[in-house]
């Protein structure tokens, strides 16, 4: 495996080579020196990378999900929490390249809307705001209690 470094200098990408950056706290003329490159208008940048060989195995995961928009996944046996509970698929279904099961997503924890806004925003139901549903809102949705009603309606509308 062959480790390298790039160096360079370049011009700040915070202050576009001004050395004075402005913001939305700085007006009427005013400029701050820039955090980035100390107000030389320069920045130096290093990169250290290895060569890409193949994915590398993890031991320690035993379920991959597909994202994560925000809730505490583990297993806990008191809660009758399991390795299923929060969707997703067992480590070697996704490392040998097999796609996300139907409902694999956190169906008991959250709502259609809620996760597609991170897994897949192009699949985030439209008719989520009849419901008073909105971004960071999704937990006070009056038919959040009832999630289970809209993957009902999420899986009609997209049968695979």
């Amino acid at each position: 495996m062959g480790h390298h470094v790039i160096e360079y200098d370049c011009r700040c990408t915070s202050c576009k080579g001004t050395g004075l950056y402005t913001g939305l706290a700085e007006r009427d003329g005013f400029g701050v020196v820039c955090l980035g490159c100390k107000g030389t208008g320069m920045q130096h940048i290093k990169r250290e990378y290895d060569d890409f060989e193949g994915r590398i195995q993890r031991k320690d995961v035993v379920r991959v999900l597909e994202c994560n928009p925000g809730i505490c996944a583990g297993i806990n046996p008191e809660m009758r929490l399991t390795e299923e509970s929060f969707g997703g698929m067992p480590y070697a279904d996704w490392s040998a390249g097999k796609p996300f099961p139907p409902k694999s997503e956190m169906r008991a924890f959250v709502c259609p809307a809620w996760w597609y806004q991170s897994a897949n925003y192009d699949l985030k139901p439209k008719w989520c705001s009849e419901y008073g549903c909105s971004y960071g809102t999704f937990s006070s949705c009056d038919r959040f209690p009832k999630k289970e009603l809209c993957w009902q309606r999420f899986d009609k509308e997209h049968k695979k």
